[in-house]
Parts: C-alpha cells; sequence; structure tokens
C-alpha cells in the first residue's frame, strides 16, 4: 500500500492540505472573535435547559432530550414527552428575540434581523405544525425561573395526561 508524501511541517499528506485550502470559505462573521463566540454557542444541554431537566426528573418526570416529537419535522424539541405528546422548547433570549430580553446585534444588523425574524417564524411555524398533528408545544425563556418553569411544565403534563385519559375509551 503506498503512502502519500507527507510534510515535515505539519506531517499531515499533501492531499489533505489541498482539499483543506480549497474548502476555505469567507467568514459570515464580522470579526474572528464574533466567529468564535457563536461557533461556542451550545445548541443543547444549557444551563437553564438542565436546571429545568433535572427539576423536572426530581419531579418524576421523564423525558427524551433533544429530539424531533414528529419524524417528518426537521426540528427538534428541547425535551419530548411522547406519553402525552407534549414538546419543551427552551428558548434563548437572543436567538428567539425575546421581548423582554432580547438584543440586537450593532454588526451587520441587517443580516442578523433577517435571520432572528426568520428565528421567529420558524418557531411558530413548528407550533403549528405540532398542534396540527396531535401535540402541545410549550415554549420557556432563559430567562425564566428554573423551578417556575418546571413547575408550569409539570402542572401541564399532568393536565395533559388527565385529559387524555378521560378522551380514550376503556
Amino acid at each position: 500500500m503506498a503512502t502519500s508524501p507527507r510534510s515535515a511541517s505539519d506531517g499531515r499528506p499533501a492531499t489533505t492540505r489541498r482539499v483543506a485550502a480549497l474548502n476555505v470559505q469567507t467568514s459570515w462573521a464580522s470579526s474572528p472573535q464574533s466567529r468564535t463566540r457563536m461557533q461556542a454557542q451550545r445548541s443543547r444541554d444549557t444551563a437553564p435547559e438542565l436546571a429545568i431537566r433535572r427539576l423536572l426528573h426530581k419531579f418524576g418526570m421523564r423525558y427524551r432530550v433533544d429530539r424531533s416529537p414528529i419524524p417528518s419535522l426537521r426540528r427538534r424539541a428541547d425535551m419530548v414527552f411522547c406519553a402525552v405528546r407534549v414538546a419543551v422548547f427552551i428558548d434563548g433570549c437572543f436567538w428567539h428575540s425575546c421581548p423582554e430580553h432580547g438584543s440586537k446585534p450593532k454588526s451587520n444588523a441587517d443580516r442578523w434581523e433577517a435571520k432572528l425574524a426568520r428565528n421567529r417564524i420558524r418557531d411558530r411555524d413548528t407550533d403549528q405544525f405540532l398542534v396540527d398533528a396531535g401535540w402541545l408545544p410549550i415554549r420557556v425563556w432563559e430567562h425564566e425561573e428554573p423551578t417556575a418553569a418546571a413547575m408550569k411544565i409539570a402542572t401541564i403534563l399532568r393536565d395533559r395526561r388527565t385529559s387524555l385519559q378521560e378522551q380514550s375509551p376503556r
């Protein structure tokens, strides 16, 4: 088996270096620092999400994490309660344009306004899709106090479980 020549400088095969050089794109970020900050944003297991999940687990609630409630839906909920068909989304104040805490970036303002508007539209579309499919979407802002949010979710889940049991034929 032939091996490709390796560079003394980085030890990678020459073909790897060429492919990497061809994939270089201009950045969407206004600065390298901005790009680094945006890439570091977590899409799951954020502090507010973990706090609420811990409390719900402590209340005896069991759920799926970071899962699409409906296979054909290419969007994922933070927590999915399959048996009662409830999807919980913990929305970040910036990314989902919180009316209380949402901020507007000054750099690339037009790009960000369009992006955040698309996020709001996608959130409404997701909620409507879930409702049409018989699911209940619950949205919680990241700034909400975790205990209050977990209690609200637990109450909705219990009410939903009760109403589904009453509706089902025995």
